[in-house]
């Protein structure tokens, strides 16, 4: 090495930082080979298996956050008796004992009996049902919802970005709860109601959140050169930003599922959500404090740990899987 410089393999003198071609060229051919889209082969030169990478990456999720695994655990097993509810449940949710109102938790009723006599472990599995459905189904619409209608506005801009933003300042400017409140006392209480009325309250933040992403994707290189190439404004968002936006809006969808678990029960406590005798853990805490000034402890307990546990999981995984998709923590873990 002279004045700064080193020699090459050719024995000429150069200032030059980078490798020498030689190396280059080995650092090239030492690259993992990949196939025409860009996904890594395994060593015979085959597509890895869904499966195993699926494994891989639960497997580093569980590494990473041992609590959100946890709170996957708990969704799972939700899952579960809403499935195999009638499996499950010891006694049929919707038949009443008259000669076993409010009985303390026994043997025979675990959890105890409500007002009418019917049995409260049964009631608080079927009620997983109805929390899983408003709670999946009202945030898959709501941030759908929010998701295209975020892309739309950041990407397009001008007059459509100016009045879509407009709009959704009107809606924030609504409590999530009186903004379901105020569209139930329209459309009615009702299952499909509820869930319409709560994915409403979701759609906000959505938008919010995949427009501010949109808005710096729609800046990079390759949609510039997707433009010059002539591609029209709804392949770009297709094609090129909506998948770069797809990792942020499935952390605020998990985010999103307990706010959800929150709304229908505290409506179906209100006596504006799923109505009875079909049970719910929100309508299973107004029916009983609505019967009685002071209710026996397991008729509050229980369906309030439900729904404690159920919200608790939700926000755990969705804060597990926000620092799960962080690309610096992401590095630490690997």
């Amino acid at each position: 090495m002279v004045g700064g410089g080193v020699y090459n393999s050719r024995g000429l003198l150069s200032t030059c930082r980078y490798p020498p071609i030689e190396e280059a060229e080995m650092a090239m051919t030492s690259a993992p080979p990949a196939d025409s889209e860009g996904i890594v082969l395994d060593i015979e030169g085959q597509r890895p298996n869904v499966l195993l990478r699926f494994s891989g990456a639960v497997r580093r999720f569980t590494k990473s956050s041992p609590i959100g695994m946890f709170a996957v655990g708990v969704w799972v097993l939700m899952f579960i008796l809403a499935v195999f509810a009638p499996l499950f449940s010891p006694f049929d949710p919707l038949e009443a004992d008259y000669s076993a109102i409010r009985a303390a938790p026994t043997a025979e009723h675990i959890l105890g009996t409500d007002q009418l006599g019917r049995d409260l472990l049964s009631r608080i599995i079927f009620g997983t049902r109805i929390t899983l459905i408003v709670s999946i189904t009202s945030v898959f619409i709501g941030d759908l919802t929010g998701f295209v209608w975020g892309i739309a506005s950041g990407y397009l801009g001008r007059r459509f970005d100016l009045i879509s933003q407009r709009v959704v300042d009107v809606l924030m400017s609504f409590p999530g709860l009186i903004l379901a409140l105020l569209l139930l006392v329209v459309l009615g209480a009702g299952l499909f109601t509820v869930i319409v009325a709560i994915s409403v309250t979701s759609i906000p933040s959505a938008t919010r959140i995949t427009r501010a992403v949109v808005l710096s994707i729609k800046e990079t290189s390759y949609v510039e050169a997707a433009k010059i190439n002539g591609a029209s404004d709804i392949r770009i968002m297709v094609r090129h930003v909506a998948p770069q936006a797809v990792a942020p809006i499935l952390v605020v969808a998990t985010l999103h599922l307990g706010g959800a678990i929150f709304a229908e029960s505290a409506l179906s406590f209100l006596g504006m959500g799923i109505p009875p005798p079909a049970p719910s853990w929100g309508n299973m805490l107004g029916g009983v404090l609505a019967a009685a000034f002071r209710p026996p402890w397991w008729l509050v307990i229980f369906p309030g740990l439900a729904i404690t546990f159920a919200i608790m999981a939700a926000n755990l995984f969705g804060d597990a899987f926000r620092d799960f998709l962080d690309p610096k923590l992401r590095r630490r873990i690997d």
